[in-house]
């Protein structure tokens, strides 16, 4: 069995999907301490400039909490600046008005969430069922296992894998494990709406500016 231990990020991006793809089951370690550093509240786009971050606020007190107990601050304006900020740099792309207003029905149903991981895996669901690529491997929380170790090399012993991936570029969050594969990744690169390319952004990137043709790219995974 081959694993991937991730955590739930705001949205994936494509080398996220690779290491999905690559795998029998995806481990979600929800149970990790909250880490400014990670992707768990925030996700990467495009912009004339190169790229920049939407972010979802965390509660003050919950920043040493598991992800798992960390709630959404809902006493901040957060949901209008950041739909702002992707119609200002996506309202040109390709597909933006046709998935515009789901997009945001999406985000501004987030008022309906205490927990940060609850709207996340509602989140990555809607995004993957955008780009049509809802029969991936399952995924399991950490939370819902009695055999959860921190250590990914006796995670992986406990969980009888094979082989496992990790989130990549995660070392300043995650702790890395001795016997851990990488796949063979180079990201596609694909027409942005903006000149030059930038990689790594998540995957609202790629659906507004192919859509429903997202396959093209997802498929060269």
């Amino acid at each position: 069995m081959i694993l991937a231990f991730l955590q739930p990020t705001m949205i994936p991006n494509l080398h996220d999907l690779a290491i999905i793809l690559h795998s029998d089951q995806v481990v979600l370690q929800d149970t990790e301490k909250w880490s400014r550093k990670s992707r768990v509240h925030r996700a990467k786009i495009r912009t004339p400039e190169g790229t920049q971050y939407l972010n979802i606020p965390v509660v003050t007190e919950d920043r040493d909490k598991p992800i798992h107990q960390v709630r959404i601050d809902h006493s901040e304006d957060w949901i209008e600046p950041l739909l702002r900020s992707v119609e200002f740099n996506y309202r040109n792309s390709v597909y933006f008005d046709f998935y515009e207003p789901e997009i945001r029905s999406d985000f501004e149903s987030a008022t309906a969430f205490d927990l940060l991981l609850n709207f996340n895996l509602y989140l990555r669901n809607r995004i993957f069922r955008f780009l049509e690529a809802e029969n991936l491997p399952g995924f399991v929380l950490a939370s819902n296992l009695n055999d959860y170790n921190s250590d990914p090399d006796q995670l992986a012993k406990n969980l009888n894998a094979d082989q496992y991936f990790q989130e990549p570029g995660a070392r300043h969050y995650q702790r890395q494990g001795k016997n851990k594969s990488t796949i063979k990744f180079k990201h596609p690169e694909y027409r942005q709406h903006f000149d030059g390319f930038e990689p790594d952004c998540c995957l609202l990137d790629l659906l507004f500016q192919y859509g429903p043709e997202s396959f093209r790219v997802v498929d060269d995974l």
